[in-house]
């Protein structure tokens, strides 16, 4: 049997593992990012692995008997040469969405698979790391706008500070990638690399 883990607290990406029919259960992590890389794409996949690697540690002697594949996954907006995370404030969201409106921009996601085999002793563990990106343009927005979006609250926990699939749907004149991407899992993907692993 095999035991998915989501090393996320994400609840969008909790919903897309469900939408996929996939069961799991959730563990948050909770230790500090350090990014040591420099290009968007190798910094997701790097912070998507400490994920991974964090929630791996609890579950060394778990499941003993089954296969345990733990998730790992993050997510940054990348504006020119500017990385963005996830706003610190109202006004970091304002200066964000200031600079991704009227232009285009891209979204990476990092994975990591961190696959346990099953064993009583020590467990073989073999890890898969890869990342997805899509390019979003955004229509232009006027600083009241801006605003009004900031305050409904929904920018504060998103890389980029907006959310493709809530209010600032308004404003996304195109997507070139996957979709779910961009609201923080390449699920389809995400899909495929478990089919080629046999690990569904």
């Amino acid at each position: 049997m095999i035991k998915y883990v989501l090393a996320s607290g994400s609840p969008r990406r909790r919903e897309l593992l469900e939408q996929v029919g996939l069961s799991f259960e959730i563990s948050q992590t909770h230790g500090e990012e350090i990014i040591t890389k420099e290009t968007p794409a190798d910094i997701v996949e790097e912070l998507s692995y400490q994920k991974a690697s964090e929630v791996t540690e609890r579950y060394l002697q778990q499941y003993q008997n089954d296969t345990v594949v733990i998730i790992g996954a993050d997510t940054i907006v990348a504006h020119e040469k500017e990385i963005m995370g996830k706003p610190k404030d109202k006004n970091d969201a304002i200066a964000m969405l200031t600079k991704l409106q009227g232009d285009s921009h891209q979204v990476y996601t990092g994975v990591t698979l961190i696959i346990l085999e099953k064993g009583l002793e020590e467990r073989k563990r073999e890890i898969a790391t890869f990342y997805e990106k899509t390019d979003v343009c955004m229509y232009s927005m006027t600083p009241e706008q801006v605003v009004t979006y900031v305050e409904t609250g929904e920018p504060m926990d998103k890389a980029g500070a907006y959310a493709i699939q809530g209010k600032c749907a308004a404003y996304i004149k195109s997507i070139n990638g996957e979709y779910n991407n961009v609201v923080g899992l390449p699920i389809a993907r995400l899909m495929q690399e478990l089919f080629a692993r046999n690990l569904l």
